[in-house]
Formats: structure tokens, sequence, C-alpha cells
């Protein structure tokens, strides 16, 4: 018997070498893509509503020349954005710099629902964190930036411009107005889609209908009475778009440019979400020479546009080799702002 399956079986062996081969190679490479320089420690930290849970990562050699408090966009992200903040958490420890990031409330076991949070809420949020910074001997006495993507656009310049132990800021794709992010973000979906113009119609004026019941306060069994249920957002979801519909940065930003500290706005040129030609604007206008721009070729997130447009792709990608997630230039970027702007700020 064991003869018969061989001879059945050895037509097949290059067939199944090549296989194995190519799998040997899978591991190899999703190990090496997966290795990043640098040390991680789990930390708890006393939030506004609870315990938050998080993580410090630590340049593997010498002691942090200052630390990074990232700060996240919208969803329910934990720590670590599932392994997809690595290549940034590496930029910075290969620039010195610790960084200090923490699951939202509701996610990755830190208390609280990060849904029931106003803009305000989240900024004391990050005041806490940064609170704690302080009360570690290896980070107290560091130079802190603030990093923040997109929806931390409405948090990043409240904080930056009231506290003064912030001593950079580092801005992700962020927009100013909620309101006219929303409007930019359905219209240019419905460009990218190539919509008819009657999918158009019918796309804004649902949101129009949307838009009039937040305005008003409405319930939100007003607003399942006129929204289709797959397209419904859900009661906490509801709750908080009401809560932060009017979040507007303009005012913040030109506290946070009374400060003259240094602002870094990183944006990428295909941008769905956030029309970042009016963020450079408003930003400069508001921050003056404390801002400096890069943008790439990049999307919301800055990732390549093939990885946000191709699902399939971006999340083999950010299993195997999450660096290669990001447009060309990013990371570099990023590790020389820390490194020349920051590194060596004196700490208030």
């Amino acid at each position: 018997m064991p003869k018969t399956i061989l001879r059945r079986l050895r037509p097949l062996l290059p067939t199944l070498a090549v296989f194995a081969g190519v799998a040997l190679i899978a591991v190899v490479v999703a190990i090496a893509g997966n290795t990043f320089r640098y040390a991680q420690q789990s930390v708890e930290i006393a939030g506004p509503s609870g315990r938050l849970v998080g993580v410090v990562t630590l340049p593997t050699e010498g002691n942090p020349r200052g630390v990074v408090v990232m700060v996240h966009g919208d969803g329910a992200v934990n720590a670590t954005r599932d392994g997809l903040y690595a290549p940034w958490f590496e930029a910075a420890a290969d620039a010195g710099f610790a960084t200090v990031s923490w699951s939202k409330p509701g996610v990755g076991g830190s208390a609280g629902n990060w849904l029931g949070q106003s803009m305000d809420d989240r900024g004391r949020e990050v005041e806490a964190v940064l609170d704690w910074v302080r009360t570690r001997d290896d980070l107290r006495a560091k130079p802190v930036v603030l990093w923040g993507a997109s929806q931390a656009g409405w948090v990043l310049p409240a904080v930056a411009g009231t506290r003064t132990d912030v001593n950079a800021v580092v801005a992700v794709g962020t927009a100013v107005d909620w309101l006219r992010q929303g409007r930019y973000n359905l219209l240019a979906d419905l460009d990218h889609d190539d919509a008819t113009a009657q999918q158009r119609r019918e796309a804004i004026e649902a949101s129009d209908r949307t838009r009039a019941l937040l305005e008003r306060g409405a319930s939100y069994e007003d607003y399942l009475a006129v929204t289709p249920g797959d397209d419904a957002m859900s009661i906490d979801r509801w709750g908080f778009v009401q809560r932060n519909l009017h979040s507007d940065a303009t005012a913040s930003l030109a506290a946070l440019g009374g400060r003259g500290i240094p602002v870094h706005l990183m944006i990428g040129r295909h941008d769905r979400n956030v029309d970042v030609d009016e963020t450079e604007r408003v930003y400069r206008d508001a921050l003056g020479p404390a801002l400096t721009v890069s943008r790439f070729d990049g999307a919301h997130s800055l990732a390549r546009p093939v990885m946000e447009d191709s699902e399939a792709l971006g999340l083999v990608t950010g299993v195997m080799w999450p660096r290669a997630l990001l447009a060309p230039g990013v990371l570099e970027d990023y590790r020389s702002f820390l490194a020349s702007r920051v590194a060596g700020t004196p700490v208030p």
C-alpha cells in the first residue's frame, strides 16, 4: 500500500515542491516584513473614563530623545491599529523617539465607549496621557510630539494650543470643518465611483435629509423613519455625530499659531476623505512659518492608493509587509521631521 501511494504521488512531487517553496518564501517574507526595530511595552493609563490600555515603543538602543503621543482618527482603533502603526513606531524609534499609543475607550480592554465622546472629551483623554507621560522617568524630561490622523485634526490644535509641554505636532490627513469634510468626502467618492447624475442627486438628497435631522437634534427614531436600514448608522454613531457635528478647528488652530511650535502637515494627493487643499490653506493662514507641509502620492491614510482601492491587496500587504502599505517617502519624511526639527527642543 505505501508503495502504491508513493507511485501515485511521484508525478505530483514537482508541483508539491513548488508549493512548499512558495509557502516557505511567504513565511520568510512575512517574518522579515513584521520584524521591527523597536522594543514594546504594554501599559495602563488612568483616563477620564477609566483605564486605557496601551503600548509604549522604545528605541532598541539608548534612551529616547523624545516621545510621540499618537491620537487616532475615527473608528474603533486599538493601540497598534492591528499592527498597521508598526512602521510609524519604527520610524520614530529610528529617530530616537518613544511612542505612546492606546486603545480607544471600549476597544482592546480600555474602559468606556469612544462613540460616547465629544472632541473635547477626546482632548481631555489626550491630556490625561500627557500627564501620565510626565510620570515616567525615561520620558518626563523629553520633547513631546503630538501625532494625529484624520479626525484627530479637531483634537491636536485644541490640546497643543493650551499645553506648554507639547513641543511639536504632526498632522496626517486632518480636516478643518466637520460638515464641509463630510460633503467633500461624499462628492469625492461619487466621482471616484463614476456615479450617474441620478445616483449623485439621490446621494446628495439623502445626505441633506440626514444633515437637516442632525441640525434640529432629531431623535434616532426620526432618522430611521427616512433612512433605509442597510444605510443607517447605529444609534451610538448617531449620537456621536450629533455631538460633534459643528466641530471646526479654525479657532484652535489660531490659538496654536500663537505658540509658534513646529507643525508638520502630511497629506495625500489622492485623499477622498478630506479636502487637503483647504486644510493646507487654513493651516498656513493660522500657523504661518511654523508650518511645514509634505505631499505624497497617497490616499487619506497616506497608503498607496491601490491599497485602499483593493481590499484584498491591502490586506495581504498589511499582513506580509506593512511598511509597503504607505506611499513612497512617508516614513522617511516623518523620521526626518522628528530627528531634525524636534530632537533637542528644550522642554518648558
